[in-house]
């Protein structure tokens, strides 16, 4: 997979407004939306800043989002207190959970850089995966379908389809049998 590096600190030109309009919002409107009663809305204003929302979504009014552009989200739920450090694309599939205070990070930087540069890469969460609680998923980490991420576990490789993972760095537990 091809790393997308960004040379200075700043928010690239084209969305530099568009990010401090939604530092405003974010901090004001969104916040203030209760979970239950104001998702429909809550997902309409994340839609009017270029996300792609399924109209089914729950994201807690607690979760931090860098840039609404920058994410996919299919029908899951994204939980109380996670945030989605989405500098690149974060795509979350159906019937996934995002667990509360977990962690999803697309940018860290190329320590053998001088600047140590920004370097971004997408994240993929497949559809039935679930990240529990306080858990963190590095840069270009591809989750296939049924992956469990154990709480506190991260991720920093993508994971096969229907396997169980947790620790740090994150180790093969199991594969995950559904029941009948």
């Amino acid at each position: 997979m091809e790393k997308n590096v960004i040379h200075d600190y700043y928010e690239p030109k084209p969305h530099h407004k568009k990010r401090i309009l939604w530092y405003i919002i974010n901090a004001t409107i969104f916040r203030c939306m209760v979970t239950g009663l104001m998702r429909r809305p809550r997902n309409a204003l994340l839609r009017l800043f270029g996300a792609k929302i399924h109209k089914q979504a729950i994201i807690y009014s607690s979760v931090k989002i860098f840039a609404p552009w920058n994410l996919e989200l299919g029908r899951c739920t994204i939980g109380p207190g996670v945030e989605l450090y989405d500098k690149d694309i974060i795509r979350i599939g159906d019937d996934s959970v995002v667990s509360q205070h977990s962690v999803l990070c697309t940018a860290s930087h190329d320590v053998s850089s001088p600047m140590m540069a920004l370097v971004t890469k997408p994240i993929t969460l497949g559809n039935r995966v679930w990240v529990a609680m306080d858990a963190f998923i590095g840069p270009g980490v591809e989750l296939a379908d049924g992956v469990v991420v154990g709480a506190r576990g991260c991720v920093f490789r993508s994971v096969d389809e229907w396997t169980i993972v947790g620790g740090n760095p994150a180790k093969v537990i199991g594969k995950r049998e559904l029941k009948d």
